[in-house]
């Protein structure tokens, strides 16, 4: 299961551009380069896994590298509304042109866009560099590294997630394998939502879990996600013992 101590490092952006952070706490996305899926969390419970592709050049935030950023970053926009599966964006913005899957000789984004902002300083580029989570024609390649730092989806899967994503929902990518969650209920509590504001807190003040509202400075996200990543490969440690 997620734990609040490492969803509560994602709630404060870093950009200065971005004054105010809605992060929608209900909604997590989980991306796992190792397996190279996408599991979508909501209300605690899993709702999907798809396969994905992230980039063929790695990981890492780094300016004209094409690699995937890791850590917490949220979704700062949607685009494609109603745009019909296969759709072409170029810079954007829907051209008209709609591709089948596996078209041969195009690697542009279809369907849909989610545009992520990163959370941390070690992927506080990711809105600059335009990573999305996005739909490609090059089906075959989902499942193994293969993108230009972007994170693709088949172009049902990317509609569907879309469909079910909310501005504001926080997105995890990882190294590491995906968590083990229990399947959501079929019905779940209406969305709640968290406001953070930019200011710097103390670095010398506790974190604790009952100060989900409160704002956290980059330090105190680096400690405790580090906290946090100990925990789960102690737990991953553990369940493989039992």
């Amino acid at each position: 299961m997620l734990r609040p101590l490492a969803l509560l490092f994602g709630f404060i952006s870093i950009t200065p551009a971005f004054a105010l952070t809605r992060v929608d706490t209900s909604s997590q996305v989980i991306i796992s380069v190792c397996d190279q899926k996408l599991m979508l969390v909501q209300n605690g419970g899993k709702v999907a896994t798809y396969p994905v592709s992230t980039s063929m050049f790695g990981v890492g935030d780094y300016w004209g590298r094409m690699t995937t950023p890791l850590g917490y970053l949220a979704v700062e926009k949607k685009i494609g509304d109603n745009a019909p599966t296969g759709a072409v964006f170029h810079k954007r913005r829907f051209t008209g042109e709609v591709l089948q899957p596996n078209a041969p000789g195009r690697d542009p984004v279809t369907t849909r866009i989610i545009w992520l902002r990163g959370l941390e300083a070690q992927n506080a580029h990711a809105f600059q560099r335009g990573i999305y989570i996005h739909g490609t024609p090059q089906e075959k390649s989902i499942g193994r590294p293969a993108s230009y730092g972007c994170i693709r989806m088949k172009s049902t899967d990317v509609a569907a997630l879309y469909d079910r994503v909310p501005v504001g929902a926080l997105v995890q990518i990882t190294p590491e394998h995906l968590p083990k969650v229990a399947k959501a209920p079929r019905s779940q509590p209406a969305s709640t939502f968290v406001t953070a504001s930019a200011k710097t807190q103390n670095q010398d003040q506790p974190i604790s879990a009952s100060a989900s509202n409160d704002t956290l400075s980059v330090e105190q996200m680096r400690k405790g996600g580090a906290l946090a990543a100990q925990r789960a490969k102690a737990k991953l440690e553990l369940n493989k013992r039992l």
